[in-house]
Parts: structure tokens; C-alpha cells; sequence
């Protein structure tokens, strides 16, 4: 069965890089957005499996973890799986404190580990 991820906050090389790391191991369609605004819409208008936010956002740099927050506040959305991508381990941290799974970072696409988490929640091929 294939399953939504919805890439938030990615530029174009990173989003191109994570999708296809995405769709060459896992039965996954996936979605792209950039900020707040969009996220939130493209997640009532779309059932989505799991939620990869980048720690900061592509188009403004800004926290990307202030959109977890917004996630997990939704009790609508609270029970969908996000991860933050990021390289720093505090920052994984944080996030996972705030309601967030563990995730990865950029440099880690080919990790064991990365594709044990994303097994949790994604089908592989």
C-alpha cells in the first residue's frame, strides 16, 4: 500500500534528494510544501502517513518546528508521525520532546538507522 509523506520546507536539491531516497525504498507518494499556510492546507485536504519537516525552512528560514507545534496542537493532526530533518542531535532531541518521532538528517539518507524509523511508518519495497 502506498503511503503520503509530506516533505515540508525542503529547497528543490534536498527535496529531489529526499524524494528520491523515499520512492526508491519505500511504497510512498510524495507531497511538498513550504511553509505553515500550506502544510496546514495540503494536510486537511490530504490524508498523510508521516510528516518530514526540515528544521529550517527553505523559503524563509525560519523554525520549522514551530509547525510541529502547530501538528501536535491539531487534534485533527496530533496522532500523524513527524520527524525533523537535521543533522544536529539537540535539535532531534527537541523536537522529539515536543512531539516529534526521531528522525534524520541530510547526511544520513543512507544510514541504517534512518530507514529503521522510517520502516515504522512506511512500506518498504
Amino acid at each position: 500500500m502506498t503511503k503520503k509523506v509530506l516533505d515540508v520546507g525542503n529547497c528543490n536539491p534536498d527535496h529531489s534528494a529526499l524524494q528520491s531516497m523515499l520512492t526508491s525504498r519505500y511504497y510512498v507518494q510524495v507531497l511538498r510544501t513550504h511553509g505553515m499556510a500550506d502544510t496546514i492546507a495540503a494536510m486537511q485536504s490530504e490524508k498523510v502517513d508521516l510528516v518530514l519537516i526540515n528544521r529550517k525552512l527553505d523559503q524563509d528560514y525560519s523554525d520549522g518546528t514551530e509547525i510541529l507545534k502547530k501538528i501536535k496542537a491539531n487534534p485533527d493532526f496530533a496522532a500523524i508521525p513527524v520527524m525533523v530533518i537535521t543533522n544536529y542531535p539537540e535539535h532531534q532531541e527537541r523536537a522529539v520532546a515536543m512531539g516529534a518521532e526521531y528522525g534524520f538528517g541530510k547526511l544520513q539518507y543512507k544510514d541504517a538507522a534512518t530507514h529503521e524509523r522510517l520502516s515504522q511508518f512506511l512500506n518498504p519495497k
